[in-house]
C-alpha cells in the first residue's frame, strides 16, 4: 500500500461533551487516544436552552479542553454530522498541556460570534453532574439515526440536545 492511498489523520480539539470519553467514544465508535491542551484566544460560553457549549474568539480568553488524535475522515465527518452548521470546522494553535509543545488542531467555532445567546461561562463538571446522562442517551440516538435516518433529518435529534423547559 502507498501512502498515497492512507487518508491523513485529523486531530481536533474539544471543549466540551466531547471531553467526556463515554460521548466520544458513541459518536467515533471508538476511543481515539485524547491529550489534555489549551487554545488561547477563545472564551467558552454556555448558550441559553442547550446542553452544549460553543467558543468563540475572546482576545483573553483560555479555553482548557482535550485533542482527540489520529481521527480517520469518517470519524470527522460524524462529528461534523452532530455539530451541524452552527458550527464552523477552523485550524487552530493548541499548547499541550503535558509537553507546552504546540500542535496545529481543527476546532468546531461557533458561527454567529455575536449570538444573543451566548453568555457566561459553560462548566463541565457542571454539565457532568446535570445533563451527561441526557447527553449520552442523545448520542446514541444520532447514531441509530446515523445508521438508518428512515426519512428523518438531523434536525429531528437536535432537540434532545437542547436543555428541557422550565416546569411551571
Amino acid at each position: 500500500m502507498t501512502s498515497s492511498d492512507q487518508s491523513p489523520s485529523h486531530n481536533v480539539f474539544v471543549y466540551g461533551s466531547f471531553q467526556e470519553p463515554a460521548v466520544v467514544g458513541l459518536i467515533l465508535e471508538c476511543t481515539p487516544v485524547i491529550v489534555s491542551a489549551q487554545l488561547q484566544g477563545f472564551h467558552l460560553y454556555r448558550l441559553k436552552g442547550r446542553l452544549h457549549p460553543c467558543i468563540s474568539p475572546s482576545e483573553n480568553g483560555v479555553i482548557n479542553g482535550k485533542v482527540l488524535t489520529g481521527l480517520t475522515d469518517a470519524q470527522l465527518e460524524n462529528l461534523d454530522m452532530i455539530e451541524g452548521d452552527e458550527y464552523v470546522r477552523k485550524t487552530v494553535d493548541v499548547v499541550l498541556t503535558g509537553t507546552s509543545e504546540k500542535m496545529k488542531v481543527e476546532a468546531f467555532i461557533w458561527a454567529n460570534k455575536d449570538d444573543p445567546d451566548m453568555y457566561g461561562e459553560w462548566d463541565f463538571e457542571e454539565w457532568k453532574r446535570l445533563h451527561m446522562e441526557k447527553f449520552i442517551e442523545a448520542s446514541k440516538k444520532f447514531i441509530e439515526w446515523k445508521k438508518n435516518p428512515d426519512g428523518r433529518t438531523r434536525e429531528e435529534f437536535a432537540k434532545f440536545v437542547n436543555e428541557d423547559p422550565p416546569v411551571a
